[in-house]
């Protein structure tokens, strides 16, 4: 008789950080420890809400301070394999602004690289194509709202 297998469900929340650079949007990707462009994203902890543990992961990546939360823009899943455990992954997403401060990937994390991208760079470098429709979303609503989000005080 096989073995049945063991299944997870796991939790996450991050963030499409957004700049305006010489008048003109720009999102920032990181390079994960599997060397693939993502964005910025940890596990939510016990009884953390989702935007607060986005802001916090970003920060943690990144190194950034200065975000301010903007709006949800969905959640992703995916599966995958750990340790013989099949985990269902789930990550909430929200637009997140960042006036200034210079991101610094975080080495313990196996975050090797952030780098600002325009809009339609970061669309077409981005490694994942679940991202990748969190990331076109960000940008239809950036140009929907004419940025208005990122002049917000």
């Amino acid at each position: 008789m096989a073995e049945p297998r063991r299944r997870k469900e796991e939790r996450s929340a991050g963030g499409v950080v957004v700049r305006r650079i010489e008048g003109e949007y720009h999102f920032l990707l990181i390079r994960d420890p599997y060397r693939n462009w993502g964005l910025p994203k940890g596990h939510i902890e016990d009884n953390e809400e989702a935007s607060r543990a986005a802001l916090r992961e970003i920060g943690e990546e990144t190194g950034l301070t200065d975000l301010r939360l903007g709006p949800a823009l969905g959640t992703v899943d995916w599966h995958f394999r750990r340790k013989g455990v099949v985990i269902h992954k789930f990550c909430e997403f929200f637009l997140v602004a960042s006036q200034d401060g210079e991101a610094v990937p975080e080495a313990r994390e196996g975050i090797t690289e952030c780098r600002w991208h325009q809009v339609g760079e970061a669309i077409r470098t981005i490694s994942y194509d679940n991202t990748r429709s969190i990331l076109r979303l960000a940008a239809e609503m950036l140009e929907r709202s004419d940025g208005q989000f990122l002049t917000r005080g």
